[in-house]
């Protein structure tokens, strides 16, 4: 009979820690190492690579200020991603993770700062440019979707949306033709599309180098204040409609697209239900989902079918 493992042999056998490039691993003052990947939101090393080129540098390294971070930059994406995919609490988060006021600070930094719109920004500027299309995109599609909140979301900031008979919030998105966001904001339900559109088109617009010129909508998106503060931008909206008799659902042309940016977003359960006390938490909230999708498209890595994960499946038996 084989012996037993002793406590020697399994201190031998205990894997070295993970290495780590992040900016307070290279610069900070932290121990090398980092925790091991145990959730499907851990982004991969293909996923990291990716998001580790477009990392926005922090102030305390370019001398603007601050001290470095005590926690791993992964680390707290990681975390961050498990928040929102997996529709935690904040205190929910798991012990491997670092405490979860630290993850909550983390996210509130990147918050006030932009830097979760900014990562997506430079990752999307990057995934276009690898399928052969400009940086910036000359047309979009623009949508909204209601969804209800919980108790926690204030009246100030709610509305009843009788169209959807939704409670809550309304999160209004502008995509490129490939589905990739280009800009989010949030409003009570109760505001309606075209109202809330000239103030996502100005705020998608002020950054320069914008392109955009065409905006494929339905038919919510009309009216001649709308029209106006779409061509101060030199934008026009075209609006796609249902042919006649068309009962049902339809598959109609460009909208088709945002309709599936809103179905990707709606797999990250912490955006099933608005449980944010502030929208512009509820905003990040929707970067962040959109990151997950948009790294693991980068990634070329599909990880929701297991049949996509041919080293996953049991072999077959002759």
């Amino acid at each position: 009979m084989p012996s037993q493992l002793t406590i020697q042999n399994a201190a031998r056998s205990t894997p070295s820690p993970l290495a780590c490039d992040c900016y307070v691993h290279l610069y900070g003052a932290i121990a090398a190492g980092r925790r091991a990947e145990r959730y499907p939101t851990d982004m991969t090393d293909a996923e990291w690579t990716e998001v580790r080129a477009s990392m926005p540098v922090p102030a305390w390294l370019e001398g603007r200020g601050g001290r470095p971070e005590e926690f791993c930059h992964r680390e707290m994406l990681d975390a961050v991603r498990y928040v929102v995919d997996n529709g935690a609490k904040w205190r929910a988060v798991p012990a491997d993770f670092p405490w979860w006021r630290a993850v909550y600070d983390f996210f509130r930094r990147w918050r006030r700062h932009g830097y979760v719109r900014e990562l997506y920004q430079r990752l999307r500027r990057v995934e276009r440019q690898r399928r052969g299309r400009p940086a910036e995109p000359t047309a979009g599609i623009i949508d909204a979707q209601s969804v209800d909140g919980a108790d926690t979301v204030a009246g100030d900031s709610r509305g009843y949306d009788g169209a959807k008979l939704r409670d809550g919030r309304k999160r209004h998105v502008l995509t490129d033709t490939l589905g990739l966001l280009l800009e989010v904001t949030v409003t009570p339900a109760n505001v309606h599309d075209s109202v809330a559109a000239p103030d996502l088109l100005e705020k998608f617009m002020a950054a320069p180098g914008r392109l955009l010129k065409l905006v494929w909508a339905d038919s919510a998106y009309q009216g001649k204040a709308l029209a106006q503060a779409f061509a101060r931008h030199g934008v026009r909206v075209e609006v796609v409609r249902r042919g006649d008799g068309q009962t049902g659902f339809v598959v109609l042309a460009r909208r088709w697209v945002v309709e599936r940016t809103l179905g990707w977003l709606s797999r990250a359960r912490r955006l099933n239900r608005d449980h944010e006390r502030r929208p512009d938490h509820h905003e990040q909230m929707v970067w962040w989902a959109g990151l997950l999708t948009l790294t693991r498209r980068m990634a070329r890595q599909r990880l929701h079918w297991p049949e996509r994960r041919a080293h996953r499946l049991a072999p077959q038996q002759p």
